[in-house]
């Protein structure tokens, strides 16, 4: 799936005269995963196949630029089915949902699209062969996100319990400790998550997990890369949204592996130019919902303001690839 390599290219444009020199290291990999890729290919191809408008039910990413547009193209976004009237296709986002959503939509005969990412699918049915086993399960994650709101809605209420923090799994209370199980959101700190499962194995030492660990294979790389370029950077920036678990989990990576001062931004209008004095070496990465157009609009701001040279470290190389529903393929269209 993946190679790591240590090579380093670099461009620069030549001094600016009056600027001061700047040293951008773009982590790599960043940016767009082929879950993200594949949640908006849905989207623009149901848009094409079906015209518009076509409702999403919540946003498809966690990335206003990527919402804004694909509303540009004729998308509706909208939080609750509910809010979706007749006749018209609806696309569950690339965080999944209960299994009410879906059920609710056959109920009102909608027709609906599900770009649920396959790896959180994953999760969903690890989540359900554990519950076939009458295994109790415990959710690693974080309360309130979407891809949490969907996982737990997969089974009963009472058949799963999330867990936090290492706090958390310290206390939990699970009444038949020799049949429980544990999975994962897939956007979760590497270095976290291992802590609390290392608590909940000497907790519960017969706990069993997934075969494969939950914690996609995006976020891993986009950890791996930012702990890389944060040893030797006075700054990071993280391109990603506030609401993106992915992003946020970037930011706290480059605080705990050596760059104290790292930021999270959208747009480049974001910038917090104070922060960047005295910095003469700067990590810039995307959270995965987050396309590379707004990273080159971040150097574009910083070349206004910077005599800049930009250091390429390379990194894991990802070649994945998730099929799109067969029903908006080519082969659907000729059939």
């Amino acid at each position: 799936m993946s190679a790591t390599v240590k090579a380093v290219s670099s461009d620069a444009e030549g001094p600016q005269p009056d600027l001061r020199p700047l040293t951008i290291v773009l982590a790599n990999p960043r940016g767009f995963c082929a879950g993200v890729e594949r949640a908006i290919e849905i989207v623009e191809r149901a848009l094409e196949k079906y015209g518009a408008p076509v409702y999403v039910r919540h946003e498809i990413v966690h990335n206003r630029f990527v919402v804004e547009s694909l509303e540009a193209k004729g998308a509706i976004f909208v939080e609750e089915l509910n809010e979706v009237p007749e006749n018209v296709p609806v696309i569950f986002s690339a965080h999944g949902v209960p299994k009410s959503v879906p059920a609710d939509a056959v109920r009102r005969d909608l027709f609906y699209l599900d770009a649920t990412c396959p790896l959180v699918s994953k999760v969903h049915r690890e989540a359900e062969r554990h519950h076939r086993l009458g295994d109790m399960v415990i959710l690693i994650g974080h309360d309130g996100h979407p891809e949490v709101i969907g996982t737990m809605g997969q089974l009963p209420e009472d058949a799963m319990v999330l867990v936090q923090t290492v706090e958390e799994a310290e206390n939990i209370a699970i009444e038949n400790p020799d049949s429980v199980a544990y999975i994962t959101q897939t956007t979760l700190s590497v270095d976290d998550t291992v802590e609390i499962i290392g608590v909940l194995k000497r907790r519960f030492p017969s706990i069993k997990g997934p075969k494969k660990e939950d914690i996609c294979y995006a976020t891993t790389n986009r950890q791996e890369a930012v702990k890389a370029i944060a040893v030797g950077s006075d700054a990071v920036i993280v391109v990603g949204a506030p609401n993106s678990s992915n992003s946020q989990r970037l930011v706290e990576v480059a605080r705990n592996f050596g760059c104290s001062k790292a930021m999270l931004i959208q747009r480049a209008a974001d910038i917090d130019w104070s922060t960047l004095d005295g910095v003469s070496r700067l990590g810039i990465t995307a959270g995965a919902s987050a396309p590379e157009i707004l990273v080159e609009e971040v150097i574009a701001t910083l070349r206004t303001r910077f005599d800049i040279t930009i250091e390429r470290p390379d990194g894991a190389v990802e070649n994945i690839f998730f099929k799109l529903p067969k029903i908006l393929t080519k082969d659907a269209e000729a059939s």
